[in-house]
C-alpha cells in the first residue's frame, strides 16, 4: 500500500469518504419513489409516509452535533466507521421490517448512524487537504452528496419495481461493509488535540426534544387540529426547549454548539442558506415522487428515471462550482444557484392533472444546475471559516442545519399541502351537496358520485395542495438568495488555517 500511503493518499482518502457519504446521502431520497409501494404494503396513511422520511432526518439532525464532537474527540476515522456500522445494521433491520413501527424505529437508528458518520467525512476532508485545494475537494464532497440525493429516486424505483421496496435498504449492507474495509486502509486517523474536550448531553437532550416536538406538531397538526391542546402545547414546548438549549450553550464550559461560530458572517450566511435550500428541496423530492406515480401514473422505475436529467447535471456542475468558489468566492455562486432553484420550484408548481414529462423537463434541468451551484459554494464558505481542529464541530453545525431544514421542510410543506388539499376537497363536497339539494327541489334525483369521479376529486385536491406547497418552497429559495448576498461577503479563506507539515496526512 506504499502507493496509497505516500503518493496520493489524500485523493484515496477523498474517494473512501465519498463512497461512504454516497450511501448515507442516498438514503435521503432513495425512499421517496418507494413510498406508494410501502403505503400499499403496510396499509398506512400520508402522515405515516412523512414519518418514514422524517424519522431518519430528525435523528440525523438531533445527533449530528454530538457526532461532530465525537469525531474531534475520539478520532474522525473511528467515528466514520462506527457510524457506518450502525447505519449498515439498521439498514438490514429496515429491509426486514414487517410493520410500520419496526420500520420507523430502524429508520430512526439509521439517522443516528448517519449523524455520527457525516461530520467525520467533511472534517476528514478538511484535515486532509490544504486550503488551496480544499474548495475543489469539498466540491467533490458536495457533488457526491448531491449526486446521491439526485440518483436516489432512480435507484429506488428500479429496486422497488424489480425486487420490492425492502431492497432499497438491503442494498446498503454490502456497500457499508466494503466502505468500512476501504476506510481502514486509506484514511489516516486525526482528532482535535488543542484542549480539553467533552460531550454536552443536556444540549443534546433539549435540542433533540425541541426538534421532535416541532416536527410532530407540523406533521400531525392537520389530523389532530391546529388549535388542539396537544398541538399548541407541542409548539410551546418546542420554543421553550430551544430557548433553554441556547441558554445552556451560552453557559456550558464545553458546549455542543459553539455559538462563537455565529459571530462570523460567512458562517451564519452559509448555514442559513444550507437550511433554506434543504427546507425548499426535500419536500419536492417527497411530493413530486408521489405526484409522478399517483397522478401521472408512472411506474416506480419510470418515476425514478424522470429525475435523471437533474442527476446528470448535479454530477457535472458540482465539481466546477467548488472549483469556482476557490477562485471567485462563494457569495454570488450560491445566490445564483438559489435563484435557479426558485425558478425550478415555480415551474414545478405549474403541474396539473395532465402534465407531460416534456413540461416537467425545464424544471428538472434548471434545478439540476441550481442545486449544486448552491450546495458546493455554501459548504466551502462555511468550512473556510472553521479552524482545522474544529472541522468536526463546524461540519456538524452545517449538516445539522441542513438536516433540520430537510425535516422541517417535509413537515411544513406537508402541512401546507394537506391543509390546502383538504380545503379543496371540502369545497368540492359542499358544491356537490348544494347541487344535489337544488336538483331535489326540482324533483330530480342525482346518482351518487362514481369511484372514478371520487378519484378525480382526490387527484385535483392533491394537485391543488401541491401548487401551494411548491410556491412556498420557491419563496423560501428566494429568501436564501437574500440571505446569501447579505451575509456571505468574504472572498478569501481568512479564517482557514494552513496545515502544518506535522498535521497534514502523509
Amino acid at each position: 500500500m506504499r502507493f496509497v500511503s505516500e503518493l496520493n493518499r489524500k485523493w484515496w482518502t477523498l474517494g473512501a469518504v465519498a463512497f461512504g457519504l454516497f450511501m448515507i446521502m442516498l438514503d435521503n431520497t432513495i425512499v421517496t419513489v418507494a413510498l406508494p409501494s410501502i403505503k400499499r404494503d403496510l396499509d398506512i396513511g400520508i402522515s405515516e409516509l412523512e414519518w418514514i422520511v422524517t424519522a431518519y432526518t430528525l435523528t440525523f439532525a438531533a445527533f449530528i452535533l454530538i457526532g461532530g464532537k465525537l469525531a474531534d474527540l475520539l478520532g474522525r476515522r473511528l467515528m466514520f466507521n462506527v457510524g457506518l456500522a450502525i447505519f449498515t445494521i439498521s439498514s438490514f433491520v429496515c429491509g426486514s421490517a414487517g410493520d410500520i413501527h419496526m420500520l420507523l424505529g430502524a429508520r430512526a437508528v439509521q439517522g443516528v448512524g448517519a449523524a455520527i458518520m457525516i461530520p467525520s467525512t467533511l472534517s476528514i476532508v478538511t484535515a486532509t487537504f490544504p486550503p488551496r485545494q480544499r474548495g475543489t475537494a469539498i466540491g467533490v464532497w458536495a457533488g457526491t452528496a448531491g449526486m446521491a440525493l439526485a440518483i436516489g429516486p432512480l435507484l429506488g424505483g428500479v429496486l422497488t419495481q424489480q425486487l420490492g421496496w425492502h431492497w432499497i435498504f438491503f442494498v446498503n449492507v454490502p456497500v457499508g461493509i466494503l466502505a468500512i474495509v476501504v476506510s481502514r486502509i486509506v484514511i489516516t486517523e486525526s482528532r482535535d488535540t488543542s484542549h480539553e474536550q467533552g460531550l454536552d448531553l443536556p444540549g443534546l437532550l433539549t435540542s433533540g426534544l425541541s426538534l421532535f416536538a416541532l416536527t410532530y406538531a407540523l406533521i400531525e397538526g392537520n389530523s389532530k387540529g391546529w388549535s388542539s391542546p396537544l398541538i399548541v402545547s407541542l409548539f410551546v414546548i418546542a420554543a421553550v426547549l430551544m430557548l433553554v438549549f441556547v441558554l445552556l450553550e451560552l453557559h456550558q464550559r464545553l458546549p455542543m454548539l459553539e455559538l462563537s461560530l455565529f459571530r462570523i458572517g460567512n458562517f451564519v450566511g452559509s448555514v442559513l442558506v444550507a437550511l433554506l435550500v434543504s427546507l425548499a428541496m426535500f419536500g419536492v423530492f417527497f411530493f413530486m415522487s408521489l405526484y409522478i406515480q399517483n397522478i401521472i401514473g408512472y411506474s416506480p422505475t419510470r418515476a425514478g428515471a424522470s429525475f435523471l436529467p437533474m442527476t446528470v447535471l448535479v454530477i457535472l456542475v458540482a465539481p466546477f462550482a467548488g472549483r469556482f468558489s476557490d477562485r471567485i468566492g462563494s457569495r454570488w455562486l450560491m445566490a445564483t444557484g438559489m435563484a435557479l432553484v426558485a425558478i425550478s420550484l415555480y415551474l414545478f408548481s405549474r403541474v396539473g392533472l395532465h402534465t407531460t414529462y416534456l413540461q416537467l423537463l425545464p424544471a428538472m434541468i434548471i434545478g439540476g444546475i441550481g442545486m449544486p451551484m448552491a450546495m458546493s459554494p455554501t459548504t466551502a464558505a462555511a468550512m473556510a471559516t472553521v479552524p482545522v481542529d474544529k472541522a468536526g464541530v463546524g461540519a456538524g453545525v452545517l449538516n445539522s442545519f441542513r438536516q433540520v431544514g430537510g425535516s422541517l421542510g417535509i413537515a411544513l410543506l406537508g402541512a401546507i399541502m394537506v391543509s390546502r388539499s383538504s380545503s379543496f376537497a371540502a369545497r368540492a363536497e359542499a358544491a356537490y351537496h348544494a347541487k344535489v339539494q337544488k336538483a331535489a327541489a326540482l324533483g330530480i334525483h342525482l346518482p351518487a358520485p362514481s369511484a372514478q369521479q371520487k378519484q378525480a376529486v382526490t387527484q385535483e385536491a392533491f394537485v391543488h395542495g401541491l401548487h401551494s406547497a411548491l410556491l412556498v418552497s420557491a419563496a423560501i429559495a428566494l429568501g436564501a438568495v437574500f440571505v446569501g448576498v447579505t451575509l456571505v461577503r468574504k472572498r478569501h479563506h481568512e479564517h482557514a488555517e494552513e496545515l502544518t507539515p506535522a498535521s497534514e496526512p502523509a
